[in-house]
């Protein structure tokens, strides 16, 4: 019988000790094998056209390039990537805009030990699995009112220590149009000031500190 080809998979994490369980986990399955791993997304992007794994394991939180942003750059290069999310980002938005850019799959990093192993045959077999607790946060969405680019622009200043005149000058608007847009994304946040506003943001996901 000839050997069956193993899965080959790409994994990016700027965290070293991350990454070293993952590769350790994925090499003991006879039927998975690590062919590289990075810890940008730019060096994650480079070994992706150098290797062309079967999967990709990308982490959000990278250095520069955004794992977000390297999941849409490997999705232009290869329209069928199969890509899944390994994050501790647990927000809502978080899960929706990697799917959007082209996530098969999304896990969070305290499911590791459970899932990632099948989460990859499933994959690799087409499929796109969701594991029930990111499947609750993403229904959870579609109940919440999305803030516009410029309110999401306006919040992270606001997360920043920044008054309304500075928010106002950073961004070319006068200090009325600021106020305006502040109201609109509390109503939409369900709050009723700025330091709520930035903690639901970064809990949802929206904004990241």
């Amino acid at each position: 019988m000839p050997a069956v080809k193993p899965i080959t998979v790409l994994c990016v994490d700027d965290h070293p000790l991350v990454l070293e369980g993952i590769v350790r986990k994925l090499n003991r399955q006879g039927d998975i094998k690590v062919v590289g791993v990075a810890g940008t997304g730019e060096d994650g992007l480079e070994l992706f056209r150098l290797r062309k794994p079967d999967i990709v394991l990308m982490d959000l939180q990278l250095p520069k390039m955004s794992g977000l942003q390297a999941i849409e750059a490997m999705r232009r290069e290869v329209s069928d990537a199969r890509i899944i999310v390994l994050t501790m980002y647990q927000g809502d938005e978080d899960i929706y805009r990697a799917l959007r850019a082209g996530a098969t799959s999304y896990l969070l990093k305290d499911t590791l030990s459970n899932d990632l192993v099948s989460i990859v045959r499933e994959v690799h077999q087409g499929g796109h699995p969701i594991p029930p607790s990111v499947a609750t946060r993403l229904a959870a969405r579609v109940t919440q009112m999305s803030l516009s680019p410029r309110e999401v622009e306006v919040l992270e200043l606001v997360a920043r220590g920044k008054r309304n005149k500075e928010i106002a000058e950073s961004l070319g608007l006068g200090q009325d149009t600021v106020q305006t847009h502040l109201k609109r994304l509390f109503v939409k946040l369900g709050v009723n000031d700025r330091t709520a506003a930035v903690t639901v943001a970064i809990g949802r996901g929206i904004i990241h500190l």
